[in-house]
């Protein structure tokens, strides 16, 4: 009856490892599980990141309306006869910025 008794509890031990510790045991999927959900954060991250790509493609392919913005913030052209000023903020330091002239 011992000897039963004992390789039963032997199988149950042997059994306990598989599901908890073995390749498809409970600690695996728990850490496939968080990998999951972080690519899957990540994943929702570039297809918005996309959806912005592919509305700017159409925005320019569409008209000029958006070439310009871009020519105006990225690159600081005006157009002919616009008059640009830039303000500059004093640094907190209460130093000076010299002017710049011709």
């Amino acid at each position: 009856m011992r000897a039963i008794l004992a390789s039963l509890t032997l199988m149950f031990l042997a059994l306990q490892y598989t599901v908890w510790l073995g390749d498809f045991g409970y600690v695996r999927l728990t850490a496939l599980q968080a990998a999951v959900m972080v690519q899957e954060d990540t994943n929702a991250a570039l297809e918005k990141r996309n959806q912005r790509l592919r509305a700017d493609v159409i925005d320019l392919k569409r008209g000029t309306d958006a070439l310009e913005e871009r020519a105006r913030v990225q690159l600081g052209m005006i157009k002919q006869g616009e008059v640009f000023f830039q303000v500059i903020e004093p640094t907190q330091e209460g130093s000076v910025v010299q002017p710049i002239l011709p």
